[in-house]
């Protein structure tokens, strides 16, 4: 076996010039690794702010640092003391926080991270799955979402805003979301009962309030002046795209950082968080935590027909230039899927 592979790499913090196809070093798995032939993998909105260096007092990377967060593949190796897992499994997984580590020919990843993929979709449009999914469901956990509820979905086109429709209406909750015109179809398709046209109603003009909120579109003014009057007093926000709320990153942080973090974290969020305060709302901004008990439940609900995994766009691994500049567009109505080794 070769001792190099192909990887999508950073070579510094940066713009998309930084970002780069290189021929890297295989891994070495550790105690309880599986070693995973990558068929794909997605980019995600955090792609950029990982390349960007947006995290790195918190999260800092090593050069080259292999990008990605989810991917797809067929193990080939097992690490010392894993029995979850056989070689020539077909897997999905969100990788560690801290790692990236998923572009790439190969990767090293913990078991307990990985799910079996799924058996009724191409593997390669598995990879859409991991990271989307897994956030929306803990979103609605922490929003404690049941039969019955009124829910509000922003940026319900995106890649975690189309799982938490379809993950809301399992639940049996009410989802009103917001789309324009050319995500319409999309939401609509996951599901939604209601849709409001960002570009034309302010939810703040809106008659009817909501007292559980899962906000993926984000933007402190919108959260402040369209989001927050939306919502009745004693309400909830979960956020994934608005201003960062103390606490979110305490997992990741050292624990003589997390004052000095939370203290800038709150500075920079204090208008958000006062006025949610004066009315008894809590917001709280989420940073997913990769899970496979959880991602192997999703799975479940896809090979079931009850969760599809929308894609919006898919590229070749010399495309992955192509590929970021979608992803950077804004516009993407789902799932950007990297094909790197492809299906098997």
């Amino acid at each position: 076996m070769a001792s190099t592979m192909k990887a999508i790499a950073y070579s510094a913090y940066g713009g998309p010039e930084v970002t780069k196809l290189m021929e890297l070093p295989l891994p070495t798995p550790r105690a309880g690794d599986v070693t995973v032939r990558v068929a794909a993998g997605s980019l995600n909105p955090v792609d950029k702010h990982q390349r960007n260096g947006t995290f790195k007092a918190l999260i800092p990377y090593s050069f080259p640092a292999i990008g990605g967060n989810e991917f797809s593949g067929v193990v080939t190796a097992l690490g010392e003391g894993v029995d979850r897992f056989a070689v020539g499994d077909s897997v999905v997984c969100r990788t560690e926080k801290t790692a990236m580590r998923a572009f790439a020919e190969y990767t090293t990843m913990p078991a307990h991270l990985c799910a079996k993929a799924p058996t009724t979709m191409p593997l390669t449009d598995a990879a859409g799955l991991p990271l989307a999914s897994v956030t929306a469901e803990q979103c609605l956990d922490l929003l404690e979402v049941k039969a019955g509820d009124r829910v509000l979905v922003t940026g319900g086109a995106g890649g975690v805003g189309l799982f938490a429709i379809q993950l809301a209406k399992l639940r049996g909750a009410h989802v009103t979301t917001t789309a324009s015109d050319a995500g319409k179809p999309f939401v609509e398709k996951a599901g939604a009962d209601e849709v409001v046209n960002y570009k034309t109603t302010k939810l703040a003009d809106m008659p009817q309030k909501w007292t559980k909120v899962l906000d993926a579109a984000g933007g402190d003014d919108a959260i402040l002046n369209d989001v927050l009057p939306a919502v009745e007093d004693g309400g909830k926000i979960i956020s994934i795209a608005g201003p960062q709320s103390p606490g979110c990153f305490d997992g990741v942080l050292s624990w003589w950082m997390k004052p000095v973090i939370n203290l800038v974290i709150w500075a920079r969020a204090r208008t958000v968080l006062n006025a949610a305060a004066t009315r008894n709302i809590t917001y709280q901004w989420w940073f997913m935590v990769p899970n496979g008990d959880q991602l192997a439940k999703l799975v479940g609900y896809v090979d079931e027909g009850k969760l599809v995994v929308n894609i919006d766009s898919r590229f070749k691994m010399a495309e992955f230039k192509d590929a970021y500049e979608r992803l950077e567009s804004g516009r993407c109505k789902g799932k950007i899927v990297l094909e790197i080794g492809g299906n098997p």
